[in-house]
């Protein structure tokens, strides 16, 4: 007698999605998601910051629209001064997103991404892309909880990321070397630095190109 053959095992259901959809989903991932990157980004410049440690976890955690860019070194303190008016005049050419990293005193990396190159403006701007991050040691994302818009605002006083309620997810004075963090509504952060007013021992803006 032949032996029925059973039917194949349904395979996972499949759906059809738009760039637009992946990117939006990737924008609104969960802190710990990684997107896979087969190798690190090449970085144009040297960084006195980011060890290839830090590169990879960043790289992965990155939009989706960036992945595979060069990364080119927009503006450092180390080259160019700690001058916040040099860091707007570097990136015044500059049309794509930005990745701002910091060292403070007590030898902490952290910083943000910013989905337009840092300007002076009256008001907010950048989208829901937009995160900041530490590494104590691993890294920490935190990304945007929709609760307002206050991703990025540049002054000739100061640069800031993130608000609400007063509290600013991360703000930087004209001389990049004094700085503040905490928990804002924008990101629902912790602290970036090791205390809430810290000093900047050089920081780094980092371009896609």
């Amino acid at each position: 007698m032949r032996k029925q053959r059973s039917p194949p095992p349904e395979g996972p259901a499949l759906s059809i999605i738009t760039i637009d959809e992946a990117k939006r989903r990737q924008s609104f991932s969960s802190h710990d998601e990684e997107v896979s990157v087969d190798t690190l980004p090449i970085l144009t410049d040297n960084s006195d910051l980011l060890q290839d440690t830090h590169i990879e976890k960043l790289a992965c955690r990155l939009p989706a629209r960036v992945q595979g860019y060069h990364w080119r070194l927009a503006y450092s303190t180390v080259k160019h001064g700690t001058s916040l008016k040099t860091l707007y005049r570097n990136l015044s050419t500059v049309d794509s997103p930005v990745l701002l990293v910091i060292k403070d005193m007590d030898k902490r990396i952290f910083g943000g991404f910013s989905t337009h190159p840092f300007r002076m403006s009256e008001h907010h701007y950048g989208t829901g892309e937009t995160f900041l991050y530490c590494f104590c040691p691993e890294v920490k994302v935190y990304r945007w909880t929709g609760e307002n818009s206050y991703f990025v605002k540049g002054s000739i006083d100061s640069l800031q990321m993130g608000g609400g309620g007063g509290q600013l997810g991360l703000w930087l004075d004209a001389e990049l070397y004094r700085g503040a963090s905490s928990r804002c509504a924008t990101f629902n952060n912790q602290p970036l630095s090791t205390q809430q007013d810290f000093n900047i021992h050089s920081l780094e803006v980092w371009t896609f190109e």
